[in-house]
């Protein structure tokens, strides 16, 4: 049984109901020794307890996107097929101009909660080696025969940790937020795209490539991005594409954005942190050398040449505002950093939060990216 679906969410309720008639009806019935009708009534409490948690537990989960399915729960699921060396552009040498075109089938998704539009694939990352389900939302002028020959931009976005590629749709709603607001022109036709980053079970892999480990960064910005370039209508250079997160995501988001001007123009952070310190179960949190390689202030001041990136960045005090404040204090031309600072009793590190901010962090990627 699904872990998200609506079966597991009534069998919960189910039990709940179950739980609080047990004791009612049977409370005062139970025979036998003193010791076994205090023990008889002790287990129905506690399954009822039980019961209880684990539907709040459900819907926690679906309303905020945390865990996709039983592996991912669990921390048992691997997505990682092999994680080679892959040098420090993480192409493993190859050149991907010159690589055969990979277009997926993509069918709609079968989550309803995403809403309508979205479609999904299950994607087997050349160069990365990793394998993972990927959803691509289509802007309403895609199928519009007067935009036939229009190549669209395109905004990647991550959730956070734990948290499902499904999320930007089925929580944060970006789609059903969106469509209207291209349909009127206030925000550009954008492709929207999310590709699993959940990996390697209950570790967080800092979207970071670690030999041996996985290549999350490959994945992310070379296999996915070529995907999608290879199976839709979407832009090529880096100035039509952006990557956008929350969370431990907004933390992917930053990093990849400054690492690779080559293949992002802009950068959204949502509550996010410079130091991968801030996701404790990261991998790129467990030694000295990989945090200081991975955090996302000294990636930005030991650049050799300032990277041609945008950057919106949006937290609370003690909550992604600091950071944003000095990633603009270290910024030179041409990067540049926008700081959003999110009222105190907004709403605190959540997903309802980061839906409101949707509007906003799309009006400003339509300022960065163009069609």
């Amino acid at each position: 049984m699904s872990l998200t679906g609506t079966p597991f969410l009534l069998t919960t309720v189910a039990l709940v109901v179950v739980a609080l008639v047990l004791p009612l009806t049977l409370w005062g019935r139970i025979g036998g020794p003193k010791l076994v009708r205090h023990a008889a009534r002790l287990l129905m409490l506690l399954f009822a307890q039980v019961t209880a948690i684990a539907m709040v537990f459900v819907m926690v989960n679906n309303a905020n996107g945390l865990f996709d399915n039983w592996d991912d729960l669990l921390g048992t699921g691997d997505h990682v097929r092999t994680a080679a060396d892959l040098g420090p552009d993480g192409t493993g040498g190859k050149n991907l101009d010159a690589a055969p075109r990979n277009p997926q089938k993509f069918k709609p998704a079968s989550d309803r909660r995403m809403g309508p539009g979205v479609q999904e694939t299950q994607f087997k990352g050349r160069i990365s080696g990793v394998e993972g389900e990927v959803y691509v939302w289509l802007p309403p002028q895609y199928d519009d025969p007067a935009y036939k020959d229009r190549r669209f931009p395109v905004v990647e976005v991550l959730p956070g940790f734990p948290g499902s590629a499904k999320a930007w749709f089925g929580t944060l709603e970006v789609n059903s937020q969106l469509k209207p607001m291209m349909e009127k022109g206030e925000v550009e036709p954008f492709i929207i795209v999310a590709p699993r980053t959940t990996l390697l079970g209950d570790v967080d892999t800092g979207c970071a490539n670690i030999t041996g480990k996985v290549n999350a960064d490959t994945w992310l910005s070379v296999d996915v991005r070529k995907m999608v370039t290879d199976t839709f209508r979407a832009q090529e250079k880096p100035e039509g594409w952006a990557v956008a997160g929350y969370s431990a995501g907004a933390h992917c988001a930053a990093k990849l954005a400054v690492a690779h001007p080559d293949r992002y123009r802009a950068g959204v952070s949502l509550s996010g942190y410079n130091d991968p310190a801030g996701e404790p179960s990261s991998l790129t949190a467990k030694t000295p050398e990989l945090r200081d390689e991975n955090n996302v202030l000294k990636m930005l001041q030991r650049a050799k040449t300032p990277p041609h990136v945008a950057l919106f960045v949006s937290g609370a005090e003690g909550d992604g505002y600091q950071g944003g404040v000095a990633l603009k204090q270290a910024a030179k031309p041409p990067t540049t950093v926008h700081v959003t600072k999110v009222p105190a009793g907004a709403g605190g590190h959540g997903t309802a939060v980061w839906k409101r901010q949707v509007p906003d962090v799309f009006r400003w990627l339509s300022q960065q990216i163009k069609p």
